[in-house]
């Protein structure tokens, strides 16, 4: 798969790389990674990458301006989105060809080449493997690719600290680190915290609950939000607070947007992304997102992550 992708990218002249909206340090590490290593590989290419921002992450990678005539006979790769419907820009579909790259489960198939490895920790491992595999072809790992990749990687196992990490990734990031990146002032980029994310976490540290089977749950409504002024997704700074509390298995967070609850899950063991696919959505085992349209639903989303740490605790 490795060799038809990069046949692949030989073949075009244009390439335009997307992933998942909303995007994460390995969403952003893995496209705008891989957009470092085509571009520095064949600088005749026109290499660009799409989707929308995330103000918090542009330290990161910024986006192309990328108009539709572009699409016409481009090659389209999608990194790090296991379903179609979670693409940042609808676009995706316009080029001639369409592959997914990704180590989410490979629930929606898509794409005319699909290369999914759920063994890898972040999709950003993944383009490592890429490079590794095409170097005695010209590909080139550049220092800035290699922080893309480095802080997708991070980003991705916690600090290698989810379960997710594996030997690979202690090899793939010692190899980066080699280029001469700064990971001290990535890390600090990556994990600094403004007061309001402070003091947010301050409010959840007193304002959780916890089931009688270890799921901890905590909404924040836009009314609190509001109060601290923040918006729905700088809360995705908070989703680790409450994982190292004792007798804590599994915990929850529902963040009231204008038209939906966003609903970060995450585990410590029980498998929760079976939980996350009964309220349109997915992800890992571990840690998973879904959306809720009712305050209503919330209690069924506790009562069936208390399903899954009743059968993880029985087993």
């Amino acid at each position: 798969m490795k060799q038809d992708i990069l046949n692949e990218i030989k073949k075009f002249d244009t390439i335009i790389i997307h992933r998942h909206v909303r995007p994460d340090p390995d969403a952003l590490g893995s496209q705008g990674g891989l957009g470092e290593i085509i571009k520095a590989s064949f600088p005749d290419k026109n290499v660009y990458l799409t989707g929308e921002e995330e103000e918090g992450l542009t330290f990161l990678v910024r986006m192309d301006e990328v108009s539709d005539d572009m699409y016409n006979g481009a090659l389209v790769i999608v990194c790090d989105t296991a379903n179609q419907e979670r693409i940042s820009d609808s676009r995706y579909n316009k080029g001639e060809r369409l592959i997914k790259i990704d180590h989410h489960p490979n629930r929606d198939v898509y794409g005319d080449l699909v290369w999914v490895d759920t063994d890898a920790s972040a999709t950003s491992e993944l383009i490592y493997e890429f490079y590794e595999f095409g170097k005695e072809q010209g590909l080139v790992l550049t220092e800035q690719a290699a922080r893309l990749l480095f802080a997708g990687i991070v980003g991705d196992t916690g600090r290698f600290l989810f379960p997710s990490t594996n030997i690979n990734t202690f090899k793939y990031a010692s190899e980066l680190v080699k280029k001469g990146i700064n990971f001290s002032e990535l890390y600090t980029d990556m994990y600094k915290m403004s007061p309001s994310i402070a003091r947010l976490n301050g409010f959840i540290l007193q304002n959780f609950s916890v089931t009688d089977e270890g799921v901890a749950a905590v909404s924040l409504t836009k009314e609190l939000l509001a109060e601290y002024n923040l918006t729905a997704n700088e809360t995705s700074k908070t989703v680790g607070v409450l994982g190292n509390i004792d007798g804590v298995l599994a915990w929850v967070f529902f963040v009231e947007e204008d038209d939906q609850i966003r609903v970060r899950l995450r585990s410590r063991g029980p498998i929760i992304n079976t939980v996350a696919q009964k309220y349109n959505g997915g992800g890992h085992p571990l840690a998973s997102g879904a959306t809720i349209y009712e305050w209503s639903e919330a209690e069924n989303v506790i009562a069936d992550l208390d399903k899954a740490c009743a059968e993880f605790n029985n087993n």
